[in-house]
């Protein structure tokens, strides 16, 4: 299994919209069809069918990796043109109602639609997932409970969700509270250990909380099918330089926490929870608890913190050339802070053409 160590796996959460009003429009049967036989593993339905996910094969670096989001994106671009909708990102759609959306009909998300049932329409949110391979089953658990301080300035960083259903929230990831409202969302309590955790699935099973271990949605998770971490904070990101920097970011702090063997950090669960709310509502303008030492910090010296981190990690995997995004973020902000912007000159309208004519290939 020492193949999976560190290796890395993409999926990324795409609206589908209508190329005059940039609405969501239902496109996702259309692009399942569509697909060359060769990238139908590629491509996944998510719960509306206004939504479509994509999936990176496992890769062991982070250039092959973003070529293959690359292509991916292409290819969702290309199939567009031919099915009149386009591709837009965003961690919320600004405008569209939930109430306009389909479900997906299938026996998993007719699971989820049934047991969350009015609460079900309001998941309309986009993120980005990086999974991270690991060579044992004891290192997910161990890796998991220590990653969980940089949760927040993860988010931070990532934040791009500012309107929900026509409505400036005023918090800078809705998409973090939209998707909140499902159960199992929640940063993961400490998790003793990888048997401890396949108890929880177990009796979640028995009880009828979950029908499969995917039911579990914490923001950051062990998947047990992939002998990965899964982390699945970050809003979706329109730029190719901000998806790389996240990725790149975790595949060096999951390194940095083996090598270091900073293991099973038991973090005041209060301070992680308000980290994450800190993160979803202020971004990097916000102050919070750091979990480690349980003292007062700035989000973006939570920022530069992590990045010292990981610095080592990221020199070994050379990568070191994703710290200038950073600073580029730290300096003029994140993608939310551009959809902000974008809107104070434009209206609603011109803002979803934004999120269509700004992603990048």
């Amino acid at each position: 299994m020492n193949n999976n160590l560190y290796t890395i796996g993409v999926e990324e959460e795409h609206m589908l919209c209508d190329n005059d009003s940039g609405e969501l429009i239902n496109r996702a049967d259309q692009i399942m069809k569509a697909l060359p036989e060769s990238y139908i593993d590629r491509f996944s339905y998510e719960l509306i069918l206004s939504e479509i996910e994509t999936n990176t094969s496992v890769n062991d670096n982070l250039k092959d990796t973003m070529d293959e989001i690359s292509k991916l994106r292409n290819l969702l671009k290309s199939i567009g043109k031919k099915n009149d909708f386009s591709l837009g990102i965003s961690g919320t759609h600004p405008s569209s109602k939930s109430i306009d959306q389909s479900f997906v009909n299938n026996e998993s998300y007719n699971w989820v639609s049934e047991n969350l049932k009015y609460y079900a329409t309001k998941n309309m949110t986009f993120s980005i997932h990086v999974h991270i391979g690991l060579d044992s089953t004891d290192k997910l658990i161990k890796i998991t409970n220590t990653l969980r301080r940089w949760i927040a300035p993860m988010l931070a960083l990532s934040v791009n969700s500012p309107f929900f259903e026509g409505f400036n929230t005023g918090m800078k990831s809705s998409r973090t509270f939209q998707f909140g409202l499902f159960p199992r969302t929640e940063i993961p309590t400490f998790i003793n250990s990888f048997s401890d955790y396949k108890d929880i699935i177990n009796n979640y099973k028995i009880t009828n909380s979950i029908a499969k271990p995917r039911h579990i949605w914490w923001k950051i998770r062990p998947h047990l099918d992939f002998n990965t971490i899964e982390f699945r904070v970050c809003d979706a990101q329109r730029s190719l330089k901000k998806v790389e920097l996240v990725v790149g970011l975790l595949q060096a702090l999951v390194r940095s926490i083996d090598i270091n063997k900073d293991y099973n950090h038991d973090y005041n669960y209060e301070y992680l929870t308000d980290g994450l709310w800190k993160a979803a509502s202020g971004g990097l303008d916000s102050i919070l608890i750091d979990p480690l030492n349980n003292k007062p910090i700035t989000m973006r010296n939570m920022v530069k913190s992590m990045l010292d981190y990981c610095s080592e990690s990221l020199s070994y995997f050379n990568n070191k050339h994703i710290i200038n995004e950073l600073n580029y973020i730290l300096q003029n902000g994140t993608e939310c802070d551009e959809q902000l912007n974008y809107y104070k000159k434009n209206d609603m309208l011109q803002l979803n053409k934004y999120l269509i004519n700004s992603v990048e290939y």
